[in-house]
């Protein structure tokens, strides 16, 4: 169901995907969030190793790199996937799209707390975006293309810019983004 529901989005968020043959063979971004999705059970099953090996071998082949024990929901689509790289600790809500060379990055070498971003559902972020820390990105917002992200983003906003600033949103809330009880 997983994998026919992510060809299905991929084919409504990217107008190059015209096949579903063509995405089985050829989607880069799609084939790493796949071989995540594996790493990410065995990370859980407490076969770290074997996680972190699938993970690699996943960066080898496609490019990009997602850490087995990041928590990433459905629908997600990395479209031209190359240098895309998420955290430990980062979270991505359902219904998101990144770009090339997205980094969802973290601040410091703590390993007792979370270090990385946690993106909300419904949220665009354009090729070569750095969202770095332990930061939220509001439902439905938008971070334009090479801008770093260093604070909460506001549901619906758009950030732009080094270090990014919002040019439109409204007041982040806890109830429209609880990723903890949608990112299993």
């Amino acid at each position: 169901m997983g994998m026919i529901s992510d060809i299905k989005t991929l084919k409504r968020k990217d107008p190059a995907a015209r096949h579903t043959l063509e995405i089985l063979l050829s989607h880069g971004g799609l084939h790493a969030v796949w071989y995540y999705r594996i790493a990410h059970v065995l990370w859980k099953l407490k076969l770290k190793t074997m996680a972190r090996m699938m993970s690699n071998f996943a960066r080898f082949l496609t490019g990009v790199e997602i850490h087995p024990a990041a928590k990433i929901g459905k629908n997600f689509i990395i479209d031209h996937g190359s240098g895309v790289v998420i955290g430990e600790t980062a979270v991505v809500g359902s219904n998101v799209l990144i770009y090339h060379q997205v980094t969802l990055g973290g601040t410091g070498n703590d390993s007792d707390h979370k270090r990385h971003p946690s993106i909300c559902d419904d949220v665009m972020i354009a090729a070569g975006a750095k969202i770095l820390g332990n930061i939220r990105v509001g439902i439905g917002a938008k971070i334009g293309a090479n801008s770093v992200v260093l604070k909460d983003v506001p549901p619906y906003a758009t950030a732009v810019g080094m270090p990014a600033r919002i040019i439109e949103g409204k007041k982040l809330t806890e109830d429209e983004c609880s990723l903890a009880d949608k990112v299993k």
